[in-house]
C-alpha cells in the first residue's frame, strides 16, 4: 500500500512539473494614457527559457504567427497595425522550408487606440500564438484578454 501511495504521490508530482511547463508564456496587459482620448494598449509576453514565439510576420508556410484581434466597441477606433518589439531572430527552419521570425525571452506588441469620446471603456480581444523549443511545439493557443481604458 505505501508503495502505491508514494508512486501515486511522484507522478501527482511530474504531471504538475509537466503541466507548468505546457504553458511557457506569460501574458500582462496595460494601457497607457496618450491623452483625453488616445492610448497605448501593450502586450507583453514573457516566455520560459529555450522557449521562443512567433512574429507578426511570420510568412505563410511557415509556424503560425502570433495575431492579436480585438472585439468590436462602438466607443474605440483601433488606429493602425500592431506593432511588436523585442530582439527579432530570423533562421531558416528545414521542416517548413521558410526563415521563420521569432522572439526569445521576451517581446512586447503595442496597438494605439482613440476613443470617440472622453469614457470610461474596455478593449477585449484575444491573442493566438504558438511556442516552440529546440525539441517542440506546442499547439496554437488563443487566451482572451481585458484592458480598462480610463
Amino acid at each position: 500500500m505505501k508503495k502505491i501511495f508514494a508512486s501515486l504521490i511522484v507522478l501527482f508530482v511530474i504531471n504538475a512539473a509537466h503541466a507548468q511547463l505546457q504553458d511557457p508564456v506569460k501574458w500582462n496587459y496595460l494601457a497607457k494614457k496618450k491623452n483625453d482620448k488616445e492610448y497605448v494598449v501593450t502586450i507583453d509576453a514573457s516566455l520560459a527559457s529555450a522557449w521562443h514565439i512567433y512574429s507578426i510576420n511570420t510568412p505563410p508556410d511557415g509556424p503560425v504567427p502570433t495575431s492579436i484581434s480585438f472585439k468590436k466597441n462602438p466607443l474605440v477606433i483601433v488606429d493602425g497595425a500592431v506593432k511588436e518589439d523585442g530582439e527579432l531572430k530570423t533562421d531558416h527552419d528545414a521542416i517548413f522550408g521558410v526563415d521563420v521570425k521569432y522572439y526569445s525571452d521576451k517581446v512586447e506588441f503595442t496597438q494605439t487606440v482613440k476613443l470617440k469620446s472622453a469614457v470610461k471603456t474596455n478593449l477585449s480581444g484575444t491573442v493566438k500564438y504558438m511556442v516552440c523549443n529546440d525539441k517542440m511545439c506546442l499547439p496554437p493557443k488563443t487566451v482572451p484578454f481585458d484592458v480598462q481604458l480610463q
